[in-house]
């Protein structure tokens, strides 16, 4: 058969993933924080989009009320202070303020005068001036800045070192330590980058190593706490023995380390005890605690009328607006122009894609925030012990979206319930068999339960892996030791021998 060229019609479906299309794809998964970062670059990029207030913003998406849960996401925002045609006019305000000084000034001639009525109204405000009718402001009121671990050591360090170049290497020295305390070089590079001998750095090293917080200035755990010790008078042979064997003790293994240390059982525990009263990171007290609030993107409420109410969090619901009469402006004044019409036009598209992506967005996060607590009712009801088995198909098929688009959204997005503040995540848990063939059990929830037991045992009733499995089929629930072990270690609870031999020995201390 010969091949020829001809012509063909065919017609066919694909998908083709444009930009905004990425782009929509890329918002579902964004937390509160990177979605405000997205909004601030595109507001910035675009002159139709704007930030709105909050009295500015509409209902939240439509919502649909079941029998379990009920999804609300209206807005309530604060009016603004100066906002015209308030209750807190201009010339309201104005009678409020101290601006008449017509008499006020009664200075000498020869005294600067302000330059106008103002600058002296700001001057009488302020605190400590004549006009101020309340306390003399004092300097001393002003909070002072954190210092940090460097800045307090390099302020000890002409008090121990009196030799210029003694000073200099100590300052270098110092700067060489990381937040916790610890020395983040090794003395050969520190003498060689110096040029100095390993002994010379030695010396310094000495002495830098009684400056306060003690313990700082160490090369590693154990150095820290001999340290430590050092300075209270406490560093004897059996408790150098103790520091230099700290895997020893990091196992457990009470029984070698009294015949490493040459002390008998009761003095190891006041050993112990004194070791467990060191601090690992004496540079740790002069970090700055900023610690990064999660704002929860759903909050679960019990409804008026039973059941649970599912609305979205007012406070990361993005605000944003697209400016119609600037745009209807900017069209009238650039005429003919093409290119500007051409700008103009790329512009409003963006914003109206913009806000209808996060229209989608909040109404696709609220649907899957209600189908989870469907699911999960009898957890909000009851605690951790009775959340479900539950995986992204079950509630793909329930919304009618796509496992892929479930995953996403609960993706670094966060929920308020009355049990507390969980990611969309922990919802979503392997089930576990029941021995009976009833219900299978969530793993979180067998989870929660071996944590519980093994809080609950005592010393002299410490329970194995086998323990546990034996007592959780007894319950209804099948599960294998090595499942046991897996979730015991994946806990950080150490087995069984080894709670023993610590519970024992904090029965021992406590009871001195």
């Amino acid at each position: 058969m010969a091949i020829s060229p001809s012509l063909l019609l065919r017609q066919s479906q694909s998908l083709v993933m444009t930009p905004q299309l990425m782009q929509s794809i890329q918002l579902l998964q964004m937390n509160h924080l990177e979605l405000v970062q997205f909004i601030d670059q595109e507001v910035e990029k675009n002159p139709l989009l704007e930030i709105a207030a909050s009295e500015e913003m509409s209902a939240a998406p439509e919502t649909n009320d079941t029998d379990t849960a009920h999804a609300n996401g209206d807005l309530e925002g604060d009016g603004d202070w100066l906002e015209p045609g308030s209750a807190n006019t201009a010339e309201q305000l104005s009678d409020k303020l101290d601006t008449n000084f017509a008499t006020e000034y009664d200075g000498d001639s020869s005294d600067p005068k302000p330059d106008a009525p103002e600058l002296l109204g700001q001057w009488k405000s302020m605190p400590g001036s004549q006009g101020d009718s309340g306390a003399a402001f004092d300097m001393d009121d002003l909070p002072a800045a954190r210092m940090s671990l460097r800045e307090f050591v390099h302020e000890q360090i002409p008090l121990a070192f009196f030799e210029d170049t003694d000073r200099v290497t100590a300052q270098y020295m110092a700067d060489l330590l990381d937040d916790s305390g610890y020395l983040c070089e090794p003395i050969s590079e520190t003498a060689a980058r110096l040029g100095v001998d390993n002994t010379y750095i030695e010396s310094i090293l000495t002495r830098l190593q009684t400056l306060e917080p003690a313990g700082i200035f160490a090369r590693g755990l154990a150095e820290c706490l001999a340290i430590q010790l050092r300075q209270r008078n406490r560093l004897d042979p059996a408790m150098s023995a103790l520091v230099d064997n700290l895997q020893l003790l990091a196992k457990r293994d009470f029984a070698t380390l009294k015949k490493v240390c040459g002390v008998a059982e009761d003095d190891l525990i006041d050993m112990l005890a004194e070791i467990r009263s060191l601090d690992p990171k004496p540079g740790s007290a002069f970090q700055s605690s900023q610690t990064e609030t999660v704002v929860p993107d759903v909050i679960v409420r019990p409804g008026p009328k039973g059941g649970w109410q599912v609305e979205l969090n007012p406070d990361t619901l993005p605000r944003v607006l697209v400016n119609q009469e600037y745009f209807s402006e900017i069209s009238r004044k650039s005429g003919q122009n093409s290119a500007d019409m051409s700008f103009l036009s790329e512009c409003m598209q963006n914003a109206n894609w913009l806000v209808r992506s996060l229209d989608q967005r909040a109404r696709t996060i609220l649907k899957v925030a209600t189908e989870i607590v469907i699911q999960q009712d009898a957890f909000m009801e009851h605690g951790v012990e009775h959340l479900r088995p539950l995986n992204l198909k079950t509630v793909a098929d329930a919304i009618k979206m796509h496992e892929s688009t479930v995953s996403r959204v609960t993706s670094n997005k966060f929920m308020l319930t009355p049990r507390g503040l969980f990611e969309l995540k922990y919802f979503f848990t392997v089930s576990i068999a029941a021995s009976d063939g009833g219900d299978s059990h969530s793993a979180e929830a067998v989870r929660n339960r071996i944590k519980a037991m093994i809080e609950d045992e005592s010393p002299d009733a410490v329970l194995s892996d086998d323990d546990i499995m034996d007592h959780l089929k007894g319950k209804g629930i099948n599960i294998a030791r090595r499942t046991v072990a897996k979730y015991r270690e994946a806990m950080n609870i150490p087995s069984s021998v080894q709670r023993r031999r610590e519970k024992r020995a904090m029965a021992k201390v406590s009871s001195n």
